[in-house]
């Protein structure tokens, strides 16, 4: 059975920061590229990064440059965004994506909540 399941959102100060993990299971960890997408309220789901299965390279949205940070330990089996400088409009459902390389089956987390607020 395959499982996503993110961990490390929650409630954080303009400035602050934030790392999200997400454990997978059920499928071969390494060979599927891993992403991060968010949503936010009254928007469409976006991509913020992405890191290639080997984690040589990763990708990442304009709006997150230099403020985050897509990891991946391939022994674990986890993804992780590290979230710095966050900003009142990174508020999202953050969602961990995962999409094989070779099958290109794709894969989806249930999304752990970021508020970025006063």
């Amino acid at each position: 059975q395959v499982q996503l399941v993110e961990s490390g959102g929650g409630l954080v100060q303009p400035g602050g920061s934030l790392r999200l993990s997400c454990a997978a299971s059920g499928f071969t960890f390494s060979s599927y590229v891993m992403s991060w997408y968010r949503q936010a309220p009254g928007k469409e789901r976006e991509l913020v990064a992405a890191s290639t299965s080997a984690g040589v390279s990763a990708n990442y949205a304009d709006s997150v440059k230099g403020r985050f940070t897509i990891s991946r330990d391939n022994a674990k089996n986890t993804v992780y965004l590290q979230m710095n400088s966050l900003k009142p409009e990174d508020t999202a459902v953050y969602y961990c994506n995962a999409v094989g390389v070779l099958n290109l089956r794709r894969y989806w987390g249930q999304g752990t909540l970021v508020t970025v607020s006063e």
